[in-house]
């Protein structure tokens, strides 16, 4: 017996010659726009143009955790919204995410960065976001894996507790968008590729495509780590983004040990178990700049090693699988979010570096306000892209620097 499926989106059976947006980029930030443009909007006419499948990029290559314990001021609230959006967004969508509210563990491994945490706690809590210092006998008690001897490299210390975050299905999300903003209208085209933006008076006039022209007034970039390529070749804008490969691993099956997310910036590493039981695990990405998604000895040796000073238990546990994906990183780790300047009508969203996936919901809501309105939303507005001109530079930097006892 044959039985046929039905497409969570349809597929559109052509492209047309004229849409009020283009968005350039099939990932989770440029469905999750195209989504809030049609639904909170009534933008029927958008068209998302993918040059590979919806969720190639970074949006299928990450682990796939969220948090909010930001640093800084500017992205606290922003993060906060983005965490509280997710069981909002899968009623919103009638489709599971799989949110996996676990909390986060991010040990600390110095007397010095058990004060720079105290900061970082109380700046998390003035903003509303639930965060807590814990010392070294209080993780040994939530994760009784956790090796706590001083006589490892980066002896635990402490660590700060984040309940509210966790993790969630990655793919659930690009599916779960997909289908929200198809049902809203939106034309989702895979393998269609842009090729350029036309532009006339200083406005944009169109999006060059390899199955054909567009007309629109509205376009936005959000392609991952593509998108500084392809401002420099459609805008002529130069950014300060570097693209790094991050790499990630996942173990075999194992019963139930690990109860949080867990991370620490000494040991350059981070892991939670999966709901099939396997740990998956990644670390601070690759130093040089590249567009590889290769994986490598070195990784697997660091992750190997790491684990088994933090986790004694998977000493001899096998990897079984491991990819990489790319990273597009901004000099101050801060995404950059602008748009009208200097183009009228071309915006922009990029530099997520490895937090594109904690925001994708957040900032395709307020983009899509942004795209709509032409005005910028207000919790966009520190992310422009001449803060780098204004020497401006965001802190948040300090947050995911390694805290050991030699930097």
């Amino acid at each position: 017996m044959f039985f046929r499926t039905r497409r969570l989106w349809k597929k559109p059976d052509r492209l047309r010659s004229r849409y009020d947006a283009v968005i350039i980029g099939g990932g989770l930030h440029g469905l999750a726009t195209a989504y809030y443009l049609a639904r909170e909007h009534g933008m029927r006419d958008v068209a998302v143009i993918e040059k590979n499948y919806i969720g190639f990029g970074g949006a299928g290559r990450n682990t796939a955790i969220v948090r909010a314990n930001q640093r800084t001021s500017e992205n606290l609230p922003l993060y906060k919204e983005a965490l509280d959006l997710w069981p909002v967004l899968t009623r919103e969508l009638n489709f599971n995410l799989m949110f996996n509210n676990c909390g986060n563990l991010n040990l600390v491994h110095s007397e010095a960065a058990m004060k720079a945490s105290r900061l970082n706690v109380a700046t998390a809590q003035f903003h509303g976001v639930e965060s807590h210092l814990l010392d070294a006998a209080q993780v040994k008690e939530m994760e009784p894996a956790l090796n706590i001897a001083e006589d490892i490299a980066f002896p635990i210390h402490g660590a700060m507790y984040h309940p509210p975050g966790g993790v969630v299905r990655h793919d659930a999300v690009v599916w779960g968008l997909a289908k929200g903003a198809s049902a809203h209208g939106v034309h989702i085209h895979q393998q269609t590729e842009a090729t350029g933006i036309s532009v006339e008076n200083g406005a944009v006039a169109g999006v060059e495509t390899r199955a054909g022209n567009i007309r629109t007034g509205r376009v936005l970039i959000s392609a991952g780590g593509y998108s500084a390529d392809i401002i420099h070749r459609m805008l002529g804008l130069t950014l300060p983004i570097s693209v790094l490969t991050i790499q990630a691993m996942v173990t075999q099956p194992l019963k139930p040990l690990l109860n949080h997310v867990v991370s620490s910036g000494a040991y350059h590493v981070y892991a939670n178990q999966t709901l099939k039981g396997e740990i998956a695990t990644g670390a601070h990405m690759d130093p040089w700049p590249n567009y590889t998604t290769r994986n490598s000895a070195h990784y697997i040796k660091h992750q190997a090693e790491a684990l088994g000073e933090m986790l004694p238990c998977l000493r001899g546990v096998r990897f079984m699988r491991h990819w990489a994906g790319l990273a597009d990183m901004t000099p101050d780790m801060a995404p950059i979010m602008d748009g009208n300047d200097p183009v009228r009508g071309a915006y922009i969203n990029c530099g997520w570096g490895y937090f594109g996936f904690k925001s994708c919901a957040v900032v395709g809501k307020h983009m899509a306000a942004f795209m709509a309105g032409g005005e910028c939303p207000e919790i966009l507005r520190p992310f422009h892209l001449r803060r780098y001109e204004q020497h401006r530079l965001m802190g948040e930097t300090a947050a995911v620097v390694n805290y050991s006892p030699d930097n």
